[in-house]
């Protein structure tokens, strides 16, 4: 046996037996070893920024890592932004970093880098396996790592000498840090706060989001007048029919301001406190009110549902009786295909246990009004920022839930970082629908454009916002990579065309001139 097949074997006896890749000559030995090791499933990706992407959508609907195989400094450079937005959202992953062999790195060969050095801004563990032998045992702490709460970036960088050498076998696992409980003096503290009767928010992420700490939290704010908000952009907010409702915190700075105005108790469960998404001339960049107090219920590597829980016990919240989100949908649209069409057909077929990833922009904004009162789903947000997270997402959520329809909406700007994803829902027969919002315009930065006091804006500044001339065909490029896709241009023809693709399995693509 040698270095990859003890890794392999390791992961697998992990509970890591999805393998998202993009793999060059130094991993050859991983990708041969693949076949004495039929209980990974290995994935390709044509970009590593669809590898990281999709390993954080399976991580985050799965709640266990997936693992990436990535070519030397580059590939790892190329899959960094959607690592970004992974961590952000505290996803679990186990990133292999293949290297050059140890003796060859002195050489300084073309393919040569740092790769310690590139890994070390966005990894919570690293390490470099230099011996065979000790490859599985690394293994196995790489994945207790990325298990440790809330969710962590382990990187292990193989060379190539370390994959193709004599190893004795895999490893045990090994057990990941558990979830720390919220101390009682800090529920009676906080518990003490509520019935101050000041004014106060609960601000919510992570497992908070779930429907146990929705329902937690719900209770704590129907009792006490608190009220609860979400941050701007959840991991995985779990909504619809029969679960309790929270406000999402605004994304622009001053309307945020305005949702925590006057408040006197902020109170965090799975979340730290909240800051402007960027600095903006003469505006601040912490978004808590002066004067208010910040009270840390549960950090996001504690267990923010059994705290929401013990506080709601310690108010004396009535465990019966919560509001939650009435059965409710639109009509389905006629006439003109816009934005706001595409979301009221969405939420009048959107079925039951969905999955949505949200990467919609500026032009997904009704999308989530139209689907509250849809059945229940989970809808996933860009935690980080970087954009092209998308159809990575999806595609990675897609391996995780495979009973579970994925519609996923995107901007026809943020589409074109991870495009070739499209390939990979193709090659997997992955049931995502997709539904391009394009506008022809990365028309968010637009609007920052003006938000951020740029001078006078002229012709040649405004082009570089622009995306026609010429204009995407997406219809084209779905084709060619082997998603059946179609133009729409009316409403109708909208809710036609998404009904098909909720009933056929596989993926689909619907692009919306908008």
């Amino acid at each position: 046996m040698n270095g990859a097949q003890s890794l392999i074997q390791t992961l697998v006896a992990c509970g890591v037996d999805v393998c998202v890749m993009n793999p060059g000559t130094s991993e050859m030995h991983f990708v041969a070893a693949l076949d004495s090791v039929p209980q990974m499933r290995p994935v390709l990706a044509l970009f590593e920024g669809v590898a990281t992407g999709a390993a954080d959508g399976y991580a985050r609907m799965a709640d266990k890592p997936a693992a990436t195989l990535l070519h030397l400094g580059p590939g790892l450079t190329n899959g960094m932004a959607n690592i970004h937005n992974a961590r952000r959202a505290y996803s679990p992953m186990v990133n292999i970093v293949g290297d050059h062999a140890t003796y060859h790195k002195a050489f300084d060969a073309p393919l040569n880098s740092d790769v310690d050095a590139i890994a070390r801004p966005l990894s919570d563990w690293l390490h470099t396996s230099t011996k065979p032998a000790d490859v599985a045992a690394d293994a196995a702490r790489a994945v207790a790592a990325a298990r440790t709460a809330p969710g962590q970036i382990a990187t292990l960088i193989l060379p190539a000498d370390a994959s193709w050498g004599d190893a004795a076998g895999p490893a045990q696992p090994l057990a990941a840090v558990a979830r720390a409980k919220t101390a009682d003096t800090t529920i009676s503290a906080i518990a003490a706060a509520l019935r101050s009767g000041e004014r106060t928010v609960l601000l919510l992420n992570g497992l908070a989001l779930r429907e146990r700490g929705l329902i937690a939290a719900t209770r704590i704010g129907q009792h006490t007048g608190a009220r609860v908000m979400s941050d701007t952009f959840a991991g995985r907010l779990q909504r619809g029919a029969g679960r309790p409702s929270v406000q999402r915190m605004n994304y622009f700075a001053e309307l945020a301001l305005e949702d925590l105005k006057g408040t006197q108790h902020l109170i965090l469960a799975g979340t730290k406190p909240p800051a402007a998404f960027f600095a903006y001339p003469d505006k601040p960049s912490q978004l808590v009110p002066e004067g208010c107090k910040v009270h840390v219920l549960a950090t996001p590597a504690e267990d923010a549902i059994e705290a929401l829980e013990h506080l709601a016990q310690a108010v004396g919240a009535p465990k019966h009786g919560y509001q939650v989100e009435a059965a409710k949908r639109p009509d389905q649209p006629r006439g003109k295909l816009d934005s706001a069409a595409v979301a009221a057909g969405i939420g009048a077929l959107l079925p039951e246990q969905a999955i949505v990833v949200d990467e919609g922009n500026t032009e997904g904004i009704f999308t989530p009004l139209t689907t509250a009162g849809a059945p229940p789903h989970d809808w996933l947000y860009n935690t980080g920022g970087s954009i092209g997270i998308g159809l990575p997402l999806a595609t990675g959520a897609a391996l995780a839930c495979p009973d579970r329809k994925v519609i996923c909406l995107e901007g026809d700007g943020s589409a074109m970082y991870t495009i070739q994803a499209l390939w990979t829902m193709a090659r997997e027969r992955l049931d995502v629908t997709t539904v391009i919002f394009a506008n022809r315009s990365y028309k968010i930065l637009n609007i920052e454009l003006a938000r951020v006091g740029a001078a006078t804006v002229g012709a040649r500044a405004k082009d570089m916002l622009d995306i026609s001339r010429p204009n995407l065909d997406f219809v084209a490029m779905a084709n060619s990579m082997g998603v059946d896709a179609c133009r729409p241009e009316t409403a109708e023809a909208f809710c036609q065309a998404f009904e098909r693709a909720l009933r056929e399995p596989g993926p689909h693509l619907i692009e919306c001139i908008v």
